[in-house]
């Protein structure tokens, strides 16, 4: 396959070189390169088990790949919304304090960045008693308080209905827009998962393909692992844009679409 080779215009925030990894003695990345830049929306596609989750910590800086290098930009600011998180029902812990948990934040700060995720009216209500998406907007907040560079969101629409799905990856897209920050999703459904993103890298321990959302859902490594009955509820946004990226930087490429394996 021929690669465009292309020099970005500014430095990605986060560049994957050929990273590999085994855990257990079981293979979880094999060979995988991606960079994300300023300002884009990457989404991580692929089945359970494909090392999604295993790669955004690689990028993150939380695992080390047994091969390969991980670039980050000097000075980098990461907001990490996690795909699990646990309270205990007898402990009394409300949205204002779990916000405040890691640094302790003035209330102004509390409510701008709760309705910036259309949840200012949540600040004392109990954590334990939120629903799936009012909980998700409330990790989203958490992480949006370290007025990040790069939003990392794992399985973000975790627990949310397909309706509250729509508006949460409106709103992601709305606040890298206004924000101008990088955005790097994970996930393992395909309803509505390419609504707000730029670039899609479907991943199996390997990359099986990456592009665009039109070029990725054309393409055959992308039919191949994932069953028809899958594609056929597959919701496709198509971005208007007459360019492409490159998939380690992120950036415009010169040319037709660059396809990677």
């Amino acid at each position: 396959m021929n690669e465009i080779h292309w020099e970005p215009r500014e430095p990605p925030l986060v560049r994957v070189e050929n990273a590999s990894l085994r855990l257990g003695g079981k293979e979880i990345l094999s060979g995988v390169s991606l960079g994300v830049c300023r300002g884009e929306i990457l989404t991580i596609i692929g089945p359970n088990g494909g090392g999604k989750t295993t790669l955004l910590r690689i990028m993150l800086g939380l695992l080390s790949p047994d091969q390969g290098q991980v670039t980050r930009a000097p000075g980098l600011r990461i907001g990490y919304m996690p795909q699990r998180i646990t309270f205990d029902p007898v402990l009394p812990l409300n949205v204002r304090r779990f916000l405040t948990l890691s640094t302790p934040q003035p209330e102004p700060a509390l409510l701008k960045v709760l309705e910036e995720v259309g949840a200012a009216a949540l600040l004392n209500a109990p954590m334990q008693n939120l629903s799936g998406g009012e909980l998700q907007r409330v990790l989203m907040a958490r992480a949006l308080l370290r007025d990040p560079d790069l939003l990392a969101l794992d399985e973000p629409a975790q627990g949310v209905d397909v309706h509250g799905q729509v508006e949460l990856f409106g709103l992601i897209s709305k606040i890298s827009h206004e924000r101008g920050c990088a955005v790097v999703m994970v996930s393992h459904d395909l309803h509505l998962v390419m609504a707000a993103t730029d670039r899609v890298l479907c991943l199996n321990r390997h990359i099986c393909c990456t592009g665009s959302p039109g070029s990725v859902q054309a393409n055959p490594a992308f039919i191949e692992l994932f069953s028809p009955r899958a594609l056929g509820n597959l919701a496709i946004y198509s971005h208007q844009h007459n360019h492409h990226h490159d998939p380690v930087t992120g950036k415009e490429c010169a040319g037709k679409e660059c396809q990677h394996d």
